[in-house]
């Protein structure tokens, strides 16, 4: 009976320490946002110094640690009737990458990324003394940074400027890199609330 009494006296103890524990939290997942908003590029062409190019641009990001995060990047910038001719010219560029968070602050958060993928660029083109319609399907990619704005636990303005390659015609018809700069306005959303 002494034994059993002990074996009862233990087990009693050890389930009042256990009950005074904090319960097991619930799953950590990574942080994931959407964003939207609106961008612009001057870009240039064979034909002219430039053409101002509006448009939307919308990413997903999934956080995989505070400091780093993954992106997926889509933009599609439109410039109607380009250069008084009747054609318009569009950039549509699909991008992925890395995401490196350098500083948090409560309410600010500053960001830098290199994203590579493709990009289609369609514009005027010279052809046989005359302007043509052309497109260049060719591998893009884009560095740059900016600062997010937090305005709650769920939503910032996204504010960046990156530095994109695509690549279009030269005005000897052959396909040729170009680097313009895409400023970008964005509110995201975030889906699991804030990182910290």
């Amino acid at each position: 009976m002494k034994i059993a009494s002990k074996i009862v006296l233990c087990l009693l103890f050890c389930a009042a320490r256990a009950w005074a524990q904090l319960p097991v939290p619930a799953g950590v997942g990574p942080t994931m946002d959407a964003s939207l908003g609106y961008s612009y590029m001057r870009s240039t062409t064979p034909l002219s110094a430039g053409v101002g190019f509006d448009g939307v641009d919308a990413s997903l990001t999934e956080a995989i640690t505070p400091r780093f995060s993954v992106r997926e990047d889509c933009s599609y910038l439109r410039a109607p009737n380009a250069l008084g001719t009747r054609y318009h010219s569009d950039v549509l560029s699909y991008l992925v990458g890395p995401v490196f968070y350098p500083r948090r602050d409560r309410r600010l958060v500053t960001y830098v990324h290199g994203l590579l993928g493709g990009a289609k660029v369609t514009g005027a083109v010279p052809f046989g003394g005359g302007i043509g319609k052309g497109y260049v399907y060719d591998f893009s990619w884009a560095f740059g940074g900016g600062y997010e704005y937090w305005f709650s636990n769920s939503t910032a303005l996204r504010v960046g400027i990156d530095a994109v390659h695509t690549s279009f015609f030269n005005a000897s018809g052959t396909i040729q890199g170009r680097y313009d700069i895409r400023p970008v306005l964005a509110v995201v959303r975030y889906f699991a609330g804030r990182k910290r």
